[in-house]
């Protein structure tokens, strides 16, 4: 397996910001999906040169919330900052700093013993954000906020682009990570087992 070499912090990142001698990186991130399931799309955006964007045929819109999430933490994995991210879904704020470790304790099960919805894209939140510092901030969403605007309109794009079959906006990606095709094998596999609960191993 590819470990990319950790990066000094990004401090010319315009969307970087110092707490207590802390670079801490801020990013929105959002998922999209026409008819919910259907054509949908996730984005995350620092700003208007970093930022990325993808999607699927057939999807959720949670789904798409949470790759945005994985995706963000997978391409800043290279480098020591912390991460602040910008979010409007409730649903994966609380999955990942409430729920999640109680999930873990029984097996992946919800406290009445049912299987918890999205179990690989869980499970690879859980491993990408493992050793990293990160806090999410709740963002009430179509108000104006700008950079959860800039986020929206990324995913609603990719899953536009997804439902007219045409070229999907992926966007620059972050400094310095590796480049990942944002449609890759593993991106796919991950959703389609969210999506029909195909083991992935």
């Amino acid at each position: 397996m590819f470990h990319p070499r950790r990066a000094p912090p990004c401090r010319h990142l315009p969307r970087a910001r110092r707490y207590r001698g802390v670079v801490t990186i801020v990013a929105a991130a959002d998922g999209s999906a026409l008819g919910n399931p259907g054509p949908a799309g996730w984005a995350w955006y620092v700003d208007d040169t970093v930022w990325a964007a993808g999607g699927w045929p057939h999807a959720t819109n949670n789904q798409g919330e949470l790759m945005a999430v994985l995706h963000l933490f997978q391409s800043t994995a290279h480098v020591d900052d912390d991460l602040h991210v910008l979010c409007d879904s409730q649903y994966v704020i609380n999955s990942v700093t409430k729920w999640m470790p109680g999930w873990k304790k029984k097996g992946w099960r919800k406290t009445d013993g049912k299987p918890v919805m999205n179990l690989p894209l869980l499970q690879a939140i859980d491993s990408a954000i493992a050793g990293r510092q990160y806090r999410f901030e709740w963002v009430k969403g179509h108000v104006g906020h700008e950079m959860n605007e800039a986020a929206d309109a990324r995913a609603r794009s990719a899953a536009d682009a997804f439902a007219r079959g045409g070229a999907v906006p992926v966007g620059p990606g972050f400094p310095g990570a590796p480049r990942v095709d944002t449609a890759d094998w593993a991106n796919e596999r991950i959703i389609r087992s969210a999506t029909t609960h195909e083991s992935l191993f």
